[in-house]
């Protein structure tokens, strides 16, 4: 189901009732949403239609269900696909309460501590002056998708669990979503660079109040450093931060700081969390010292058990402990983590390596380009071409001027070799580019 009133009440009674979660994306072609529920095992599809009536006449007591926290799923998530086949991830409880912990502590400076009932709440230790949202006191508008890992985790349960007010939009709209920004004087904006770059580019941008976010972050997929500029201008008082994670790992890994007087570095997904590690290797297994890019590789109670009935799989990327992510990365001195781009994304032309999203972050930073993605196009003589599509803002931008602009900033290997301007970039539901279905146009 989409997100609705219904959604939650579905969500938090399925995993009372000791079952186990499936998420499906109510966008899906009905023959792929089938394939999913099938792979699955399902026993029961919950729509908001059917949540009145699974509700009546049930008891107001919580069911006594044994749930062995490490062992038994609360969500079989399956992931994007936005890069290949989509693969249900195995995520017993203990998962999904540490990753929940893990980002509501994060952003609030809190503890975890229990009630007189022996149910979860937060101590925020840190101080006002550092957390100035507090606990109960914070108001968002919700557009990320609750069947998303980022959305579920992060939109869901540690909202409720700090206490936010949320607002549900049920489909983006910059100028409604701005105009309730001022209207509810929304403490927290969150959600994808797409959402973001909606509203940068929406003429109420400049004549919205924003003065009351003191938080606004990022997941789903790189934010280029010009809209981090550009929020920063916009809303003063926020911290602006970005995160990283992937379905694997539940939610989320890593983490800009939340504090005020934390260091935030433009460009870079944060550091580790709370007891996880991240480490970068090079193809042949070698841990990498700081500045040199390889994978990520990634470590912590979050981590996955497994892919479902993809044993394969499932060894293929967990090694040692360790989650190969597949994405490439840079972890600096300091230990904050870049992402480079997605393995499967990475160009090879004449043998060298040309990553996507160095040439996305020069085209974002044009006059006039609202979105931007680079891809791959076969070519026999020399690998692959860089090629780029490009949503402009009027009729002002132009494929040549882009082109030359992006070409004279990078070494000749690099160079971009068509610009398609387009009405639109395909993205999924959670705001991941489907490069898919890009090199698709290309054949």
């Amino acid at each position: 189901m989409p997100n609705c009133l219904e959604y939650p009440v579905a969500y938090y009674g399925v995993l009372l009732a000791g079952a186990v979660f499936v998420p499906v994306n109510p966008l899906l072609p009905e023959a792929a949403a089938a394939k999913q529920i099938a792979d699955a095992g399902a026993t029961l599809t919950i729509t908001a239609a059917d949540v009145p009536g699974l509700c009546e006449g049930q008891p107001g007591a919580l069911p006594d269900v044994e749930v062995d926290s490490h062992g038994d799923l609360a969500h079989l998530a399956y992931t994007g696909g936005t890069t290949g086949e989509s693969k249900g991830v195995r995520l017993p409880h203990r998962n999904v309460v540490i990753n929940t912990l893990q980002f509501a502590c994060w952003a609030s400076g809190s503890v975890p501590a229990l009630d007189v009932d022996g149910g979860l709440v937060l101590d925020q230790v840190g101080a006002p002056a550092e957390y100035p949202t507090r606990l109960g006191n914070s108001v968002t508008i919700n557009l990320t998708p609750w069947f998303h890992a980022m959305g579920t985790i992060a939109g869901l349960n540690a909202l409720l669990l700090m206490g936010f007010t949320v607002v549900l939009h049920d489909r983006l709209d910059p100028g409604a979503y701005l105009a309730d920004a001022e209207r509810l004087r929304v403490t927290s904006m969150g959600g994808a660079p797409a959402l973001f770059a909606a509203l940068l580019h929406h003429p109420d941008i400049t004549r919205r109040d924003l003065s009351s976010v003191r938080t606004i972050s990022s997941g789903a997929a790189p934010m280029p450093v010009e809209m981090i500029k550009r929020l920063r201008e916009l809303a003063p008082d926020a911290v602006v931060s970005e995160g990283y994670g992937l379905t694997e790992v539940t939610m989320g890994a890593t983490f800009g700081p939340a504090h005020r007087s934390g260091t935030r570095k433009a460009g870079t997904v944060g550091v580790a969390t709370f007891d996880t590690a991240v480490r970068i290797l090079s193809s042949d297994g070698v841990e990498l010292p700081s500045g040199e890019r390889g994978e990520v590789c990634i470590k912590g109670p979050q981590v996955m058990k497994g892919y479902h009935n993809r044993p394969d799989a499932t060894d293929e990327v967990l090694i040692d402990g360790w989650l190969h992510t597949g994405d490439i990365g840079i972890l600096d001195e300091d230990g904050y983590l870049s992402i480079v781009d997605r393995m499967k994304d990475m160009l090879l032309y004449k043998g060298y390596n040309v990553y996507p999203r160095e040439l996305e972050e020069l085209l974002a930073a044009q006059a006039g380009v609202l979105a931007a993605a680079v891809v791959g196009k076969p070519d026999a003589s020399v690998g692959e071409l860089p090629v780029a599509f490009v949503v402009p803002a009027d009729s002002s931008v132009s494929a040549a001027g882009l082109m030359s602009a992006v070409n004279e900033q990078v070494v000749a290997y690099k160079r971009l070799r068509d610009v398609y301007l387009v009405e639109q970039i395909p993205v999924s539901a959670a705001g991941k580019v489907l490069k898919r279905e890009l090199r698709g146009r290309l054949s």
